[in-house]
């Protein structure tokens, strides 16, 4: 590398080292082994616009090993985005644009909250088929289309390679031939705890090209030549994406550069003098030489002045294209995030309906695709079972990016960070799992919801009533867990009507859902309204005269709540209240709350889960629900069995009520 090129990195590098010690935390060591890596892509390489950071046909750069967070941040200030000395002074402080882990929304220039080692890498997958797919369907309208062509690029390290989602996540990279991912693997053989050595004998190289990967290596992370070089390669690829390995030293010329000990704790004062004293830039803590800031944002300002006017030109003609298509993708553009009115109202239901719900989601899925082509999603090779297909859609694959039904194979993890991937291209993707492999994409979803993706996670065969699959099959716990994920909504719909209003929330709401749908078949139930799943509960069966008790209830259990209020009407005067959605009612005023469920009634709650998910509602005492995991047999037998056929909740409902 040149003078100039050493002392912008060395202005990085101390910048981010000046950051970690005045927070007295952060991690040391990637800055000083990565730092010329982002150097490189920065300046020569990525397709960006720092003034405007959403250019919809940006370059994408993910950080999965989020704990560089301060090299990263480093960079995108002398990359010239919206981003202050003060704000990296300020870094894992309270409220600052730089946390300690890059979150998605907060900083200019961060594309996905990483840190949770393998999401990163698994969401640039969901990034590169996003990219794949709308290429694809605005190819199938203009020929040679230039509005959507760019590369997704992330930064992995040993621990990311690791992580069991990074090997879900480039599988399925090759298999749909993602050319536009490059992969830059940091390779210093370091984890926090030890030489990677004492945790991994894999070769992971030899893994990747047995999946299909181009490979290229560079054996000096510091040899900028040889860094361009290899990043114009991967460019111009035609087939499968790349991993480059990059061999660095962490922490490379601190007093402890080459070990763990550099990785995860800041330096000592006597280190970090040590080090301006090697960069020679003659610069005080957070101070820097206006020259390289200058030089480094000039150099990006002018690779990318003509590529950008030239876009620019380009979409002048692009959205003048009189066809729907068009006019379509050219509002996605300018407005991002297309929330879709689904209007619940406007269906009118057959009375005489009587159908397995999946079914009936199904149909409501295949209605939603043909009003957007934003809608595209898949399932864990369950796509049969869960009822998820979009039958008139042919499958994504490299033979076709404009196909919208996604084969993930029985990847529940990756399946489920790839879908949020593709949701920070504004898509609204969805993926579809039995309830109980919920728990498999639990981390992925938690990162969802943190960053408010518009992502939708359908859950079929959500309860004990399916029987012979036996309790590795029969959810327990797993809507106590989706409904603790703060931002998470939660729809569990009870018959057409509900998941017609679950389907118009979740398009409305346009933040991170989870849709349960019952296994078998279902009718219309008296009371039921798509319109009333807005308020997350609501009446469905009101008293006659006197109020002795409210059951609420949801999904299939609000048939059997229904049921049993029924036949205790000579005995007991019974509301029926229908919760398909807890986070939207308790979102609601409580005036609306207490209309539902007045203050001092006796309140039974009914579900085939743990009880503890209702103890907002009602005490735990007057849940009805399940503490053990479930049987194989007869759905009859199991429901007989665990106390939860009708008459068994029957019972429990009248000791309940006589003891309140």
């Amino acid at each position: 590398m040149n003078d100039e090129q050493r002392n912008i990195i060395n202005t990085i590098k101390l910048l981010a080292i000046d950051m970690i010690d005045a927070a007295s935390s952060g991690h040391p060591g990637i800055v000083l082994g990565a730092a010329p890596i982002l150097y490189m892509l920065y300046a020569n390489h990525l397709r960006i616009d720092p003034k405007n950071p959403n250019w919809v046909d940006r370059d994408r750069f993910v950080m999965s090993p989020g704990h560089g967070s301060a090299l990263l941040y480093a960079t995108l200030f002398m990359a010239g985005y919206d981003i202050s000395l003060e704000d990296l002074v300020r870094f894992r402080q309270i409220d600052s644009k730089t946390p300690g882990h890059p979150e998605y929304g907060k900083t200019p220039g961060v594309e996905y909250s990483t840190g949770v080692l393998g999401e990163g890498f698994a969401a640039a997958v969901g990034m590169a088929m996003a990219e794949k797919y709308l290429q694809g369907y605005i190819s199938n309208y203009v020929d040679k289309q230039k509005i959507i062509d760019h590369k997704i690029y992330c930064l992995v390290s040993d621990g990311d390679l690791e992580e069991g989602i990074s090997y879900e996540a480039a599988n399925l990279a090759s298999l749909y031939g993602l050319n536009n991912l490059i992969v830059l693997y940091d390779s210093n053989s370091m984890t926090l705890d030890n030489n990677l050595s004492a945790s991994s004998s894999e070769n992971i190289i030899k893994r990747l090209d047995a999946l299909g990967w181009n490979i290229d290596y560079v054996n000096d992370g510091n040899n900028l030549k040889k860094l361009d070089q290899a990043i114009t390669k991967a460019k111009r690829n035609k087939n499968n994406p790349t991993l480059i390995e990059i061999k660095t030293i962490i922490g490379q010329d601190s007093f402890n550069q080459g070990t763990n000990i550099v990785h995860g704790r800041p330096l000592s004062k006597d280190d970090i003098t040590s080090l301006h004293q090697i960069f020679k830039l003659n610069t005080s803590k957070f101070e820097i030489t206006k020259k390289y800031l200058d030089d480094f944002r000039e150099t990006i300002q002018k690779r990318m002045e003509k590529e950008i006017a030239k876009w620019n030109e380009y979409y002048e003609i692009f959205h003048l294209t009189n066809s729907n298509e068009i006019q379509t993708f050219d509002r996605f553009i300018k407005e991002g995030n297309i929330n879709l009115s689904f209007d619940a109202k406007n269906f009118k239901i057959n009375a005489t309906y009587d159908e397995d719900l999946r079914e009936t989601n199904n149909k409501i899925m295949n209605i939603i695709a043909e009003r957007t082509p934003f809608f595209i999603g898949g399932s864990a090779d369950l796509s049969a079972s869960c009822n998820t297909k979009l039958l008139k859609y042919s499958a994504f694959s490299k033979n076709d990016y404009s196909g919208r039904n996604i084969s993930y194979g029985i990847r529940e993890h990756a399946m489920a960070a790839i879908t949020n991937g593709m949701t920070t291209y504004n898509l609204r993707p969805y993926a579809s799992t039995f309830l109980t492999f919920s728990d498999h994409m639990k981390p992925s979803m938690r990162i969802a919801a943190m960053q408010n993706l518009a992502s939708t996670f359908i859950f079929t065969h959500d309860s004990i009533k399916i029987g012979e699959d036996g309790p590795t099959h029969q959810p327990i716990e797993q809507l106590i867990t989706l409904r603790s994920i703060p931002n998470m909504h939660v729809f569990r719909p009870a018959d057409i009507n509900e998941v017609i209003g679950s389907w118009d929330a979740i398009m409305k709401l346009g933040k991170t859902s989870s849709l349960i749908i019952h296994k078998g078949k279902t009718h219309v139930l008296a009371g039921t309204s798509g319109e009333e799943v807005k308020n997350g509960g609501y009446i469905v069966k009101n008293e006659k005269q006197r109020l002795d008790g409210v059951i609420v209830s949801c999904g299939n259990d609000l048939t059997t709540s229904l049921l049993i209020a029924d036949e205790l009407s000579d005995t007991y005067d019974l509301r029926v209240v229908s919760m398909p959605c807890l986070e939207l009612f308790f979102n609601k005023p409580q005036e609306y709350r207490q209309s539902i469920i007045p203050k001092g009634v006796k309140v039974i709650a009914i579900e085939a889960s743990t009880k503890e998910n209702w103890t907002r509602i009602t005490n735990y005492d007057n849940v009805i629900g399940l503490s053990t995991f479930g049987y194989s047999g007869k759905e009859h037998d199991v429901l007989r069995k665990m106390n939860f056929d009708k008459d068994g909740i029957k019972n429990q409902v009248l000791n309940i009520l006589k003891n309140m």
